[in-house]
């Protein structure tokens, strides 16, 4: 009977704690990202004769607008002690918003590319960055069909659900390779190395990759 309820009692507590460490993750990588871009960088503009600026928008919203609103949206969930379609409709107002900010971020770069005479689509980072906004776009769309409005049978949901939520942490896990392939892009481009700069988008990148395999381990679990 005591390994029982020791074991009940890591279940409910384990998820959150798991959830709390990513929270903080969410806070220190959206810190640093913030640093680099506005006291290392030229700031952030969306149309600007300072072209980086408007370079700068894509990082700040692929990041923290795309990347850790959609690891939010994963661990809502067990972030909130509510109902279950409460918790439905929070996840789906978050991916919403992560997809609307990725799409944004999107822009920003073409538009970068655009008026500094950059070929789009050139690199790795950029093919699988592009195919995953594309995924994540469908996803939601199917998802909001399915579980929302109009709403699928009750059996049919029950049967999506389990390929739903494997196709949400594959689209999830190939935004973070897009994000940390991107990160290696840049230091690259900049020439960066043991400087102050480098170190934060090195942390940048660690710290994401944490937030990653956090959200993965609240699905788990």
């Amino acid at each position: 009977m005591p390994n029982k309820i020791s074991s009940s009692s890591y279940q409910v507590k384990s998820p959150m704690a798991i959830t709390i460490f990513g929270h903080l993750l969410f806070i220190a990588i959206t810190t640093l990202v913030l640093v680099w871009l506005l006291h290392f960088r030229e700031g952030l503009a969306f149309s600007s004769s300072n072209k980086p600026k408007i370079f700068n928008i894509h990082p700040l919203l692929m990041v923290i607008g795309f990347v850790l609103m959609a690891g939010e949206a994963i661990m809502a969930y067990t972030t909130t002690p509510t109902s279950r379609k409460n918790h439905k409709l929070f996840h789906m107002i978050l991916h919403l918003i992560a997809l609307l900010t990725g799409i944004i971020g999107v822009i920003a770069v073409f538009k970068f590319h655009n008026e500094t005479g950059i070929p789009h689509m050139y690199t790795f980072h950029s093919w699988i960055g592009l195919f995953t906004i594309i995924l994540f776009g469908l996803q939601w769309i199917l998802s909001f069909l399915t579980f929302l409005y109009p709403g699928a049978r009750s059996s049919t949901r029950s049967r999506v659900a389990p390929w739903h939520a494997l196709i949400g942490i594959t689209i999830f896990f190939m935004a973070i390779v897009a994000t940390e392939t991107g990160l290696v892009q840049k230091f690259i481009f900049l020439g960066l190395t043991r400087n102050q700069e480098g170190l934060i988008v090195n942390f940048i990148g660690l710290l994401i990759l944490l937030f990653g395999i956090s959200v993965g381990v609240t699905v788990l679990v």
